[in-house]
């Protein structure tokens, strides 16, 4: 055969070859790329390296994590927020449960991204989702830390000997309260409990802002779902590693050793945990205590 017939051929099939390789590619990365669709979250990510999923609490939004994303490089974090908190519409959030719904939606996203047993890490109601995740999908993520949550809420209403059931009675006037509020004093409570949550007075605006632009109803639905959920009985099918950091309240005026001990006893269900009290701050540690909150996040990740 001719030399130029031989090349002609030999140029065809290369162009096929190539233009099948730009095809598969070219579909690989369309599935790549393909966003994540949730009507309960939205997630966005910054940053490289090993991936970190924070979820921030109640009425709250990722803003509470930018300076410790800055002071803590090398990670790629998943960055969710709550559909209805913090200005974003309520979407798939629009009745019913707000938490459990939500784990479970994070986890999915975990599933579908294809991330490889993420550290979690949840400020709040975002440390009762990442409760939920690490008990009922223990193997989709590697570690878990809990900034300033306990898992059951009740017995802050109820006592210590509050129950699911019990509690439901407080739950109920909590939320008829909360629903009759005018928006004159939803504003003036947001305003206190902000006040009362975040000693740097700095750093208040921006929690306040987030609490007014959130929706209502949907937090008046998650607050109330908080109160009566006992996550205690699940602990013990909690098998990573836990991080708890927490704060003694100033309404809470008992020593500090029985405030500890009481933490460690709802906590003992869990084989491997580090139970860590912060000093003066209140409930956003991030803010309160930026430079210990960085290095116990830099200790959990390493």
């Amino acid at each position: 055969m001719p030399a130029a017939a031989n090349s002609r051929r030999f140029t065809l099939k290369t162009a096929v070859a190539a233009a099948a390789t730009v095809a598969l590619l070219g579909t690989a990365a369309g599935a790549l790329a393909a966003p994540f669709e949730s009507a309960r979250i939205t997630v966005r990510t910054e940053g490289s390296g090993p991936d970190v999923i924070l979820i921030p609490g109640l009425n709250s939004s990722p803003r509470v994590w930018t300076e410790m994303i800055k002071a803590v490089p090398g990670y790629r974090y998943h960055l969710v927020q709550v559909s209805g908190f913090a200005g974003q519409p309520k979407g798939g959030n629009l009745e019913g449960a707000v938490a459990a719904p939500v784990a479970e939606e994070i986890d999915r996203y975990i599933k579908e991204a294809g991330l490889k047993q993420p550290a979690v890490i949840g400020h709040s109601m975002g440390g009762t989702m990442g409760m939920m995740l690490a008990a009922r999908h223990p193997g989709d993520l590697s570690r878990l830390m809990v900034v300033d949550m306990v898992p059951f809420m009740g017995v802050f209403f109820g006592g210590p000997g509050a129950t699911s059931a019990s509690i439901v009675p407080v739950a109920d006037r909590v939320e008829a309260a909360m629903r009759a509020a005018t928006p004159e004093a939803r504003s003036k409570r947001a305003v206190e409990t902000i006040n009362g949550m975040v000693n740097t007075e700095s750093m208040r605006a921006g929690a306040i802002d987030d609490s007014m632009r959130s929706d209502a109803d949907v937090g008046t639905r998650a607050y109330r779902e908080l109160i009566v959920t006992d996550l205690g009985p699940e602990l013990s099918k909690i098998t990573v590693p836990v991080t708890v950091l927490y704060v003694q309240p100033k309404s809470m005026p008992v020593p500090a050793g029985h405030f500890d001990a009481g933490y460690k006893a709802v906590y003992a269900p869990i084989q491997n945990v580090r139970l860590k009290r912060i000093e003066d701050s209140a409930h956003f540690i991030m803010w309160d205590q930026p430079v210990r909150f960085q290095a116990e996040v830099k200790e959990f990740l390493k």
